[in-house]
């Protein structure tokens, strides 16, 4: 569910900043012949764009600091429950990074 959730975020981040992109894309392309209420308009969509952008950036960077640190929080709490487990996993996971590395 949490994967679920991450990629929806990712998602919607990625579909705001398409449509910053365009939004100023259009901007520049047409800067030289707008004059005026037209070009305002314009400049105020592009900020509205890139408002919505921060803010979903700023929901996505809260979420995965939260997220992170309740692994965090949760690593912590196995190995003092259980610290010879969490050495042999440790002492597993060198060992076969030093065979991958080895190999190559």
């Amino acid at each position: 569910m949490t994967r679920k959730t991450a990629q929806t975020t990712q998602e919607i981040l990625m579909a705001d900043f398409q449509t910053l992109v365009n939004d100023t894309e259009r901007l520049l392309a047409h800067t030289s012949s707008l004059a005026g209420e037209q070009a305002d308009e314009l400049r105020e969509q592009i900020r509205e764009s890139l408002l919505k952008a921060r803010e979903t950036l700023q929901l996505t960077e809260a979420s995965l600091r939260d997220r992170g640190q309740a692994a965090v929080e949760a690593t912590e709490a196995y190995v003092q429950a259980k610290p010879w487990q969490s050495i042999g996993i440790a002492a597993g996971i060198g060992f076969i990074v030093g065979l991958l590395a080895t190999r190559r």
